[in-house]
């Protein structure tokens, strides 16, 4: 093997090892969205992020140049291969669960922020019929220019 099918070969092997471990990492996290323990993925996060730039600043750096890679052996590229196409799908699952996990969340948010003001509205006061006026139990102070 030539020097530089070497040195491609190297630079494919590292790019693999990044794939699968990015691929591992969103596994573990889709596996804890599904268990109902997203909150826990913040103990991963920044390992993550590492993970994911390092992989981005690699596949453009490769992308930038092919000729680091042109003389890899074709079984080093096969396995590139399959190992991207299992991260995409596993991208692609991580996704729509983080997305899914997201709007959920902000539902209930939203839920739990209107059951609170309907909570807080209070009588305002007394109308001539001498009933209790029903509102927004808040202050509100008004300026003339408004």
């Amino acid at each position: 093997m030539s020097l530089d099918a070497e040195m491609a070969g190297l630079q494919l092997q590292k790019l693999i090892g990044l794939t699968e471990r990015l691929d591992a990492r969103l596994l573990q996290e889709l596996e804890l969205v599904r268990s109902h323990k997203a909150a826990d993925m913040a103990h991963g996060m920044a390992e993550t992020a590492e993970l994911a730039n390092e992989y981005r600043r690699e596949s453009a750096r490769l992308k930038a140049n092919p000729g680091l890679v042109a003389n890899a052996p074709l079984e080093l590229k096969q396995t590139l291969i399959s190992a991207t196409e299992r991260f995409d799908e596993t991208l692609a699952v991580h996704s729509e669960a983080i997305e899914a996990a997201r709007r959920i969340s902000e539902g209930l948010v939203r839920t739990i922020a209107s059951e609170v003001a309907s909570n807080r509205a209070m009588g305002t006061g007394y109308m001539a019929s001498g009933h209790a006026a029903s509102g927004d139990g808040r202050a509100v102070a008004l300026d003339r220019k408004a």
